[in-house]
């Protein structure tokens, strides 16, 4: 594997990054927003590298897998007409990550993404609710499930008062970042399913 010092990764001009594995190589430089930035910012700038990317993400193998989805994560919030094809794909290999890293930044992208078919639809209510109810999967992780399986219940109101018993069955053992959204997410629930019950 080629070695790339990361000032000379910072100040190598974007047009010159090119070539087989060079974001494998940049992705390996360092874990930091700097970095994470930069292989944004190149991937931005020649968008047609982010198949190459997006095939590393999905080879699921650390830490380079994890270091790309960061930044799959933040091309995609500038750029979502790139992640659009392969948004089946990611909910296909969700239940193939063990990393929280690979876990939460899929997650995020999914919850601001068009919800899936109905084929696809059921296997992301299915997770989410694993990993919603699971005691050791990581806070962020479960936030994004909870956002995902809310917005799905506005399509699926039968899904509402599973949600909500959901979160309720979780936050007494959550921390407070947990609970500070679980009591949002359930008034908002309540409202709805009371509203639902009216004559």
């Amino acid at each position: 594997m080629k070695q790339y010092a990361l000032s000379a990764a910072i100040t190598l001009p974007i047009k010159l990054m090119s070539g087989p594995g060079i974001l494998d190589d940049l992705l390996l430089v360092e874990m930091s927003r700097r970095n994470t930035d930069l292989v944004a910012d190149l991937v931005c700038q020649k968008p047609e590298l982010f198949e190459e990317l997006f095939r590393t993400f999905a080879n699921n193998t650390e830490p380079v897998s994890r270091r790309a989805a960061w930044v799959i994560d933040t091309v995609s919030e500038k750029h979502p007409e790139l992640i659009a094809p392969h948004l089946l794909e990611i909910i296909d290999l969700l239940p193939t990550f063990r990393h929280d890293g690979l876990k939460r930044h899929s997650m995020r992208i999914l919850a601001r993404s068009p919800l899936p078919s109905e084929s696809h639809l059921g296997k992301l209510i299915m997770i989410s609710f694993e990993w919603l109810l699971e005691t050791s999967e990581a806070i962020a992780a479960k936030i994004y499930c909870m956002d995902i399986l809310y917005r799905i219940s506005q399509i699926e109101p039968d899904l509402k008062k599973e949600l909500a018993d959901s979160i309720e069955w979780r936050m007494n053992e959550e921390t407070a970042g947990f609970k500070n959204r679980g009591q949002k997410m359930l008034k908002k629930l309540y409202f709805e399913i009371n509203n639902s019950m009216k004559p």
